[in-house]
């Protein structure tokens, strides 16, 4: 009779740890890469190219400046 009783509380305890204890994974990875960065993740994935980098001369002040955006 005990060892029932054992038995039967081992089944309710595991019955009741994956009734409320159950989620879902979700895992989102990212990468920045040198020409694209990207994330994939439960949904789907994403790729994004990286805009080229444009540099202008402008005068500032009477000084000549570099500027890259």
């Amino acid at each position: 009779m005990r060892s029932l009783l054992i038995i039967a509380s081992a089944l309710f305890a595991f019955g009741a740890t994956m009734t409320f204890e159950s989620s879902e994974a979700n895992a989102v990875v990212c990468a920045d890469g040198v020409v694209r960065a990207g994330c994939a993740g439960p949904r789907g994935a994403v790729v994004v190219r990286k805009p080229a980098v444009v540099c202008k001369t402008v005068w500032v002040n009477g000084v000549k400046v570099r500027r890259c955006n």
